[in-house]
């Protein structure tokens, strides 16, 4: 069971949600995108808890609360209390209650709960440089947040305060598709002033550690969609983790993926907590799982056999991270993916 090593996905007789006591879950592209549930997360989910694994929901974006994610997520068909929810504006806020004193104030662009996960932590949201913050804090305030808030923030932060982000995502997915993130916002004022943010969020240690620190999870497993961030995230932190491919990673991104970006399982949905993962083996040259072996022939990678497409997916990433072996497999595999139906 888990990974033995960065070049081939893990296996596991046992399905993960008893393999696991908590699944740590991203939102956005895993649960729901753009406000719907994404397909077979409601049942999936209900199956898991039902079953004895905890679920916990952790989150890089920093526009709602706690509260309005569990109600969400409760309207959803998906019952969550507020101590489920783990969001990176949490984790910036005691980032920055480490370095502040209490009382500090605080210069906010972003959403409601960036605002209310800093006074948690004792702080003073305020809306203008001309206010005398001692520090900014950036997240992502929704696709209406309007563009004078990034030259507040420019101003305080050419006065020499200093700079916080609660992640620096580029994209967020959504119901009609991709659109840009707290990321591409935290560039606007890095251009603006050079300067650079201390970030909190996933994948970097403040987020594992306030996502830890709160749900006590001791056999964690880390749900998500994006390379960059959950499945570095769950790299950097020590734990496996779970891709699902029901958000922004699709198959070629994967196949691509250097070491500290290559989940321990992957999966199309999350129906995946409920079963095992098969065994991906070395055999002839290639890699097999399932009724599919991969490996490289040439420029490309090859995919020959039959059977459930995921399983051929799997043999593909061990053909091509070993390939790879640190770095970023180049090969074609576009018509072995096409084999498979993306």
């Amino acid at each position: 069971m888990g990974q033995q090593g960065r070049n081939l996905p893990g296996g596991s007789d046992t399905a993960l949600n008893a393999a696991y006591d908590t699944a740590l879950l991203d939102l956005d592209g895993v649960v729901y995108a753009g406000g719907e549930a994404i397909p077979y997360a409601v049942e999936a989910l209900g199956a898991a808890r039902d079953a004895g694994m905890r679920l916990a929901y952790v989150t890089n974006n920093a526009l709602r609360t706690p509260d309005a994610v569990a109600a969400h997520l409760t309207e959803l068909g998906v019952p969550a209390e507020p101590g489920d929810v783990v969001t990176s504006a949490q984790a910036v806020a005691r980032l920055m209650a480490g370095q502040l004193s209490r009382g500090a104030r605080v210069l906010v662009v972003g959403g409601e709960g960036l605002r209310v996960a800093l006074r948690e932590r004792g702080l003073e949201p305020v809306e203008s440089a001309d206010d005398d913050p001692v520090a900014v804090v950036q997240g992502y305030g929704g696709p209406d947040l309007p563009w004078g808030r990034f030259a507040e923030a420019s101003y305080a932060i050419a006065r020499g305060v200093p700079w916080f982000a609660s992640n620096t995502d580029l994209t967020i997915p959504g119901a009609r598709g991709i659109a840009p993130g707290n990321g591409a916002a935290v560039e606007v004022v890095r251009i603006a002033t050079g300067a650079e943010p201390q970030v909190a969020g996933k994948p970097l240690p403040p987020m594992h550690r306030e996502t830890i620190l709160r749900t006590g999870a001791r056999r964690p497993l880390v749900v998500g969609d994006r390379l960059d961030t959950d499945i570095e995230g769950a790299s950097n932190g020590g734990v496996d983790s779970l891709l699902v491919l029901t958000g922004v990673t699709d198959p070629a991104r994967l196949l691509a993926a250097v070491p500290e970006h290559r989940p321990t399982y992957v999966d199309a949905d999350l129906r995946g907590l409920l079963t095992g993962q098969p065994e991906v083996s070395a055999a002839g040259g290639g890699f097999c799982c399932g009724g599919w072996t991969a490996s490289v022939d040439g420029g490309a990678l090859v995919l020959d056999g039959t059977g459930e497409p995921m399983d051929g997916l799997r043999a593909l990433c061990a053909a091509a991270w070993t390939d790879a072996g640190e770095g970023s497999c180049g090969r074609d595999a576009t018509e072995a993916l096409a084999g498979l139906g993306w």
